[in-house]
């Protein structure tokens, strides 16, 4: 009998038999929830979650056709404007042969060295010209050349970066609000703001910006206009009204008595 009351008990409320030398179960919890409040305290957890939502990161857009602004997740392929409902391409595009259909994405376009873009219109957020362009691109951000070449195609954009290793030739008048040259190019430039020619860089053409800057070792040849950026191709400086001439004296037809002789 003292064996057995060494191994169990009986329980005076209830009559239910246990044995005294079992852990409790709030211990056994307690022991369960400490992997958790470790996994809690980890550095790595907070910086996937900052990781997480640094990259779907929110930006704000504006439609093509009304030109009403909206914010979107940077996940987003596309949307609708809640202006005028047209769809929105929000989808990065990477041309590597032959294109000449048009694109207007919020996206950013990737013209390959082995692309030829032959499309007459083209829209994008930013872009990175590697191959041939032949045809009209415009660009809301940052258009960035690393080419060598030559580029029959418009360009327009709000900033246009030319790389150390380009050597570009831009047949048409490139607008820009500003642009950086790194590398070597020629062209005629209209710029809304600054022309940057980096160290050992050159422009070869027409510049007509608010400002330019050449450090040193930089090359600039070519005919320069400051202060007005309003210029349009093949005007050199705006027209100027010519100076009234004098008022002759007017003689009553009446007062000639024959016709005067041409001289």
């Amino acid at each position: 009998m003292e064996y057995a009351a060494a191994k169990s008990t009986m329980c005076r409320q209830c009559g239910a038999h246990f044995a005294p030398s079992v852990p409790r179960h709030t211990v056994r919890l307690h022991a369960k929830e400490e992997p958790v409040e470790t996994l809690s305290s980890d550095p790595s957890l907070f910086r996937k979650m900052e990781g997480f939502w640094n990259k779907h990161h929110s930006s704000v857009i504006e439609c093509f056709d009304c030109k009403a602004k909206q914010e979107i997740s940077s996940a987003a392929t596309s949307t609708i404007c809640p202006k005028c409902s047209a769809h929105i391409d929000l989808r990065d595009y990477k041309i590597t042969t032959s294109f000449s259909r048009s694109i207007r994405t919020h996206g950013e376009i990737h013209l390959t060295a082995k692309g030829d873009l032959a499309s007459t219109s083209i829209r994008c957020r930013s872009a990175l010209i590697e191959g041939k362009m032949r045809g009209n691109m415009h660009c809301a951000g940052t258009a960035t050349v690393n080419y060598i070449g030559k580029i029959p195609g418009r360009l327009t954009a709000e900033h246009v970066l030319v790389e150390r290793k380009s050597d570009v030739q831009f047949f048409r008048q490139i607008r820009v609000k500003s642009i950086e040259i790194r590398g070597r190019m020629s062209g005629e430039i209209v710029a809304d703001a600054a022309v940057v020619i980096h160290r050992n860089a050159t422009l070869d053409g027409n510049v007509t910006a608010k400002s330019i800057s050449v450090e040193k070792g930089g090359i600039f040849t070519g005919q320069l206009v400051i202060g007005n950026a309003g210029l349009t191709q093949a005007e050199l400086l705006p027209e100027t009204k010519p100076a009234a001439a004098p008022e002759a004296d007017v003689i009553a037809p009446e007062a000639v008595p024959h016709p005067l002789p041409a001289t």
